[in-house]
C-alpha cells in the first residue's frame, strides 16, 4: 500500500482498513459532502488498483470474461463489470473506460492482484496484453456537475455520478492545486450510499449475485452469455427471485455511534433478540438525511416494517424490489 502524497494537505486525516492509504477527510465532513453535491472540489482514489488492457482483442476478450457487453463499446464510454464465480456470485467489480487503444479499469484497494491472475489465466492465444497500472497511475473522481477542465491525454470515466480521471501519480499534487477543495473519504462513502450505489467488499459477501444488489442492467448484461456464471445469472431473472435484497436504511439520530459494516438487522417487532434478517453493509452520516445506511436483508422482509440494525432503529426504503 503506497500513501497518498495528499494526505499532507492541510485537515487530513487518514482512513482507515480497506481505504487506507487516503483521506477520509480533511476536517470539514459535512462541508466536503456540500461541495461535492454542489459540483465542487474532487475525490482522492489514489487507493484504488489499476488494471489495463490492450491488444486488437482486448474488447472481444473481455466480453468473454465479464458480465458486461463489451464487444463494441465507443472510445469514451463508460461502463462496469463484474466477474463472477461458476455459482453466480461476485468475485470482482471493474470500472471501465477504452479510450480506442487500452482499457482502464479500476478496481477495489488490494484487489488488483488476484484480477490479474484471473485474467492471465484466461488469455490462452488472444492477442491482449493485461498490466497492473497501479504504481503509475491512480484515479481521482470530480463530481457530477464539476465544470473542472482535465488536460486531454487522461482515460476519463464520465457517468452520472461524475467523473473518474485516471492520472500520472506524479500529477496528483498538481491535479489537487488546480482543482481544489478536496473531499475525503467518507463525504465520497455518503454520496454512494445516498445514490443506492453498491461496493465489492461491503454490500457483497461470499455468495452474492447480482440481483441482490440492482447491478442487473448497470454492471450484468442479460442479452449476452458466454461468460463464468451465466447460468445462475439468467436462472434467476427468468425463474426466480434472489434470495436477499439491498434496502436503503433511515438510522435514528439519536444514537452516537453508526452500526458497524456486519451488525444484525432485524425486525423491530421483535427486539434485540429477535432473528437475525440480514446485516448493515455501509452506514455514513449524511449533511441532510442525517445516518443512514445500505443493508442485506433476506427477500421476504415486509417492504414497509420497521427494522432494527443492531440496537438502531431503522426506517426501509426499497433499492430492489421483493
Amino acid at each position: 500500500m503506497t500513501s497518498s502524497p495528499l494526505l499532507h494537505l492541510p485537515g487530513a486525516v487518514q482512513a482507515e482498513g480497506r481505504d487506507e492509504g487516503v483521506a477520509a477527510h480533511y476536517g470539514e465532513l459535512y462541508g466536503e459532502q456540500r461541495a461535492l453535491g454542489d459540483g465542487r472540489g474532487f475525490v482522492d482514489l489514489s487507493h484504488r488498483g489499476v488494471v489495463t488492457v490492450s491488444g486488437p482483442e482486448r474488447l472481444s476478450w473481455l466480453h468473454l470474461l465479464l458480465t458486461q457487453h463489451l464487444t463494441e463499446l465507443p472510445a469514451g464510454q463508460a461502463t462496469e463489470a463484474l466477474i463472477l464465480s461458476a455459482n453466480g456470485h461476485i468475485e470482482h467489480a471493474l470500472y471501465l473506460v477504452d479510450d480506442g487503444e487500452t482499457t482502464w479499469a479500476h478496481v477495489e484497494p488490494g484487489t488488483q492482484a488476484e484480477l490479474i491472475a484471473y485474467l492471465e489465466s484466461m488469455k490462452f492465444f488472444y492477442r491482449v496484453e493485461v498490466a497492473d497500472r497501479t504504481g503509475e497511475f491512480a484515479v481521482v473522481h470530480l463530481p457530477a456537475g464539476s465544470i473542472a477542465e482535465v488536460a486531454g491525454g487522461h482515460a476519463v470515466r464520465e457517468t452520472a455520478h461524475g467523473r473518474d480521471v485516471f492520472l500520472p501519480r506524479t500529477a496528483l499534487e498538481d491535479f489537487a492545486a488546480a482543482h481544489g477543495p478536496a473531499a475525503g473519504l467518507l463525504a465520497y462513502e455518503a454520496l454512494r450510499v445516498e445514490a443506492h450505489r453498491p461496493r465489492l467488499g461491503l454490500e457483497t459477501d461470499h455468495r452474492t449475485i447480482p440481483h441482490e444488489l440492482g447491478w442487473i442492467g448497470t454492471a450484468v448484461h442479460l442479452q449476452k452469455g458466454c461468460y463464468r456464471g451465466q447460468e445462475t445469472v439468467a436462472r434467476v431473472h427468468n425463474l426466480g427471485k434472489p434470495p436477499r435484497r439491498l434496502v436503503f436504511l433511515h438510522l435514528d439520530g439519536s444514537e452516537v455511534l453508526l452500526p458497524a459494516h456486519g451488525t444484525p438487522v432485524r425486525l423491530a417487532a421483535d427486539g434485540g433478540e429477535g432473528r437475525q434478517l440480514g446485516f448493515v453493509t455501509t452506514a455514513v452520516r449524511h449533511h441532510e438525511l442525517g445516518p443512514i445506511a445500505l443493508a442485506l436483508v433476506k427477500r421476504n422482509v415486509p417492504v414497509d416494517a420497521p427494522l432494527l440494525a443492531g440496537n438502531t432503529a431503522a426506517a426501509q426504503e426499497v433499492v430492489v424490489a421483493p
